[in-house]
C-alpha cells in the first residue's frame, strides 16, 4: 500500500511539472514532539489470567526530507519521509509461573524494544494567505519488534496507519528559499500482534498512539 501511494504521488508530481501553474518544493525538516501510547496484553492460553494494561509516553526528535508539488501557489500535495529509525527504550518485565505438578514457581524475564521505521506521510495542503497554511494527510510506519523473551515467545512486526493534521507559517525569500514553522497532530490506528514459539498464545494490542510535534523546515522552490 505504501509503495502504491508513493507511486501515485510521484506520478502526479511528474505530470503536473509540465503545467505553467505548477511548482516544485524540496527540503528537509527537524521535528520534535511528544507521544503517548496505550496497549494491553491477553493470554489466550490462560483464561483466568487478567488482561494486562499499560501506557507510556516519551519525547522524540527526528529529521525528514520532503518533496511536494504546488498548484497555482495555493494547493500542495507532497511526501515526507523519515530515513532513520525511531528507537524506543527497552522495557523489562519479570513474570512468575506456578507449576501445577511440582508446585514450584519459576520467574522469567522478558525484554522488548521497538523500532519505528520508514515513517512516511502523504499530505495535501492549502495556503490560506501568503504565509499561513493548513494540511492533512495519512501516515504509515513499520513497527519492528526486538524482543528477548524468557518464555521463548516472539512477536511479528506490524504496520501502523494513521492521520495527520497541521497548521504552519511559510515564508519565502527572494532566492526561492523558504522557511516553515509547523505544528502537527498525529493519530495512529491500533494494531494487534500474536506471539509464536510457545504452547500458549498471547497477543499484544496497541489501543492508541497519539502525538503532537513542532516542525522546522527549510526548502527550495523550483
Amino acid at each position: 500500500m505504501k509503495k502504491l501511494i508513493l507511486t501515485v504521488v510521484f506520478s502526479f508530481l511528474y505530470i503536473g511539472s509540465a503545467s505553467a501553474d505548477f511548482g516544485l518544493n524540496m527540503g528537509a525538516s527537524l521535528q520534535m514532539g511528544a507521544f503517548t501510547a496505550d496497549a494491553h496484553e491477553d493470554d489466550s492460553g490462560n483464561t483466568a489470567a487478567p488482561k494486562d494494561n499499560g501506557s507510556a509516553s516519551g519525547a522524540v526528535a527526528y529529521g525528514s526530507v520532503f518533496v511536494e508539488g504546488v498548484l497555482a501557489d495555493r494547493f500542495m500535495i507532497g511526501v515526507d519521509y523519515v530515513p532513520d529509525a525511531l528507537e524506543s527504550e527497552t522495557t523489562e518485565t519479570a513474570k512468575s509461573d506456578m507449576g501445577v505438578a511440582a508446585q514450584t514457581q519459576t520467574t522469567v524475564t522478558n525484554k522488548v524494544q521497538v523500532d519505528f521505521e520508514d515513517l512516511t506521510t502523504i499530505y495535501a495542503g492549502l495556503m490560506l494567505n501568503d504565509n499561513l497554511y493548513v494540511k492533512a494527510g495519512v501516515v504509515t510506519v513499520d513497527v519492528i519488534t526486538n524482543e528477548d523473551m524468557g518464555t521463548g515467545a516472539s512477536y511479528a512486526n506490524a504496520e501502523l496507519d494513521g492521520s495527520m493534521f497541521g497548521i504552519g507559517y511559510h515564508n519565502v525569500l527572494d532566492n526561492g528559499v523558504f522557511v516553515r514553522i509547523e505544528g502537527t497532530i498525529l493519530d495512529f490506528d491500533g494494531a494487534t500482534v500474536a506471539s509464536t514459539g510457545t504452547a500458549s498464545t498471547s497477543s499484544i494490542t496497541l489501543d492508541s498512539l497519539n502525538g503532537v510535534t513542532g516542525k522546522l523546515s527549510v526548502g527550495k522552490s523550483f
